[in-house]
């Protein structure tokens, strides 16, 4: 059971309010999470998290969980980047954080240690967007552009009917969606795309090459995300660590003790050479 206690807050970004979740102390680490969700969908596994001696922070993204939408212009993930690092300074958090994303959020934290290099002391990418590739098998690997609609949507379902989710996880997942469909369905919608069509394969290759400490934490059982693009991702960050556990896409919902030691490993090799745990 979690000992840290999430606590809600509202911060002034662009001079809008945003609101954040934020437990525990020491080192800061931000927790960005993924599409169609809001930070209130892992409170059990942020306050595990918070539970390994760090300072947890997670806004709400911009076009979800109630915090509005970018400017058209700005709906990129370096709008995304740069929101990040705003929300950062109306936080008052100056020094570099270690930042953890799941999904389209860790599409978004990876483009942030990318654009915000001063910021961004460590990443950890949970089954995340960005390695951009697809296979459907004879066809070979392919742009995850190409992946079709309804290659998704039915990966997604697969991804949650193969799984036995506990009742607080499946209403977290499914409340904190509806949510974001009423308040807004056009940034619903357009986050999706985001997150569909996300390629961070050059920012990964300049993030290798700067020798940031990132590691790729992934469920093994994930058919949200393909394995290309998993592949992809190892491929590009050949420094990562790699660390697998059982579980699909959300696991870390479901599964939040996992995820918090998962987690106080990552923060204790941070910068170690690659290693891959089964």
């Amino acid at each position: 059971m979690a000992a840290a206690e999430l606590r809600w807050h509202e911060a002034r970004v662009d001079g809008e309010s945003v609101s954040y979740a934020a437990a525990g102390s020491g080192r800061t680490v931000v927790f960005l999470h993924g599409w169609g969700l809001t930070h209130r969908t892992y409170v059990r596994a942020l306050e595990h998290l918070a539970d390994r001696g760090v300072r947890v922070l997670a806004p709400a993204l911009p076009g979800l969980g109630g915090t509005p939408e970018l400017p058209m212009e700005q709906r990129s993930l370096p709008g995304y980047a740069h929101w990040l690092g705003r929300f950062l300074d109306a936080v008052g958090v100056a020094g570099p954080v270690t930042l953890v994303g799941h999904s389209f959020g860790g599409g978004v934290a990876a483009q942030a240690a990318h654009d915000l290099p001063g910021r961004v002391e460590g990443l950890t990418l949970v089954n995340s967007v960005g390695g951009a590739a697809w296979s459907d098998g004879p066809a070979g690997v392919r742009p995850i552009a190409d992946r079709p609609l309804w290659y998704w949507g039915a990966a997604a379902t697969g991804d949650a009917l193969s799984v036995r989710p506990s009742a607080a996880g499946l209403a977290a997942v499914a409340v904190d969606a509806l949510r974001n469909v009423v308040r807004s369905p056009g940034a619903f919608w357009r986050t999706a795309h985001l997150a569909r069509t996300a390629d961070l394969t050059s920012e990964l290759d300049e993030l290798a090459a700067r020798g940031l400490p990132v590691t790729l934490l992934w469920g093994r059982g994930d058919t949200v995300i393909p394995r290309a693009s998993f592949e992809s991702l190892r491929a590009r960050l050949h420094h990562a660590v790699v660390v697998t556990v059982p579980g699909h896409h959300g696991w870390l919902i479901d599964d939040p003790a996992r995820f918090g030691d998962a987690m106080a490993g990552v923060l204790a090799t941070t910068g170690v050479t690659a290693a891959e745990t089964a």
